[in-house]
């Protein structure tokens, strides 16, 4: 059983580093094109996944400031939204002659 925790592990690492290539922003990734990365993780089982771990993940100051000013407005409209709907929930039942949606209805 021992003998195949190499295997196991190699396996897992390039699992692992994939699946994190193929979800990291192709603008953040350094050194080379997306696509070069995951065919080295994949073509390379031991040495691809090493390599894009140490110089092919982006640094996580460089992912943070990626962020441009339409996804800052986007995650401060959802931020709000949510806010939005926590003041909502705690607010106390009306009545139906309180509630505007209901004398929408009639």
């Amino acid at each position: 059983m021992l003998r195949y925790l190499p295997y196991v592990l190699s396996l897992a690492l390039t699992v692992y580093c994939l699946i994190d290539c193929l979800q990291t922003d192709e603008v953040v990734v350094r050194n080379l094109p997306k696509i070069a990365w995951v065919m080295l993780v994949l073509l390379f089982p031991v040495v691809g996944p090493v390599a894009w771990l140490v110089a092919g993940r982006p640094d996580r100051d460089s992912a943070r400031q990626y962020m441009t000013q339409q996804e800052r407005w986007e995650a401060d409209y959802r931020r709000r939204e949510r806010d939005k709907e926590v003041r909502e929930r705690r607010q106390p039942p009306r009545g139906p002659d309180d509630d505007p949606d209901f004398l929408k209805g009639i």
